[in-house]
């Protein structure tokens, strides 16, 4: 038991020291992706089409909440959207 608790501690740590150069990477991949889809689901809402609107309208409570951090990431000061006022 003690060398299988050793040896999973060693796999830990050699893939926490593999992932550690990566993880600002992966975290601002991540976060542009969330942009984009933020922006997919309220592009109906800018006057973009989008054809998912239907099936993206059921997630807007859930993304209205990060709506306020998204819209200032994107370097506009005041929500674009007059429906939705957060600041």
């Amino acid at each position: 038991m003690y060398i299988f608790d050793q040896l999973k501690k060693l796999i830990a740590l050699y893939d926490e020291i593999l992932k550690q150069p990566h993880r600002t990477e992966l975290a601002r991949e991540l976060r542009d992706e969330e942009d984009l889809f933020m922006l997919l689901c309220f592009s109906e809402m800018v006057g973009v089409p989008n054809p998912a609107f239907y099936y993206t309208l059921e997630l807007y409570p859930l993304l209205i909440v990060r709506f306020h951090d998204w819209h200032l990431r994107m370097g506009l000061e005041t929500s674009p959207l007059d429906g939705i006022r957060c600041c």
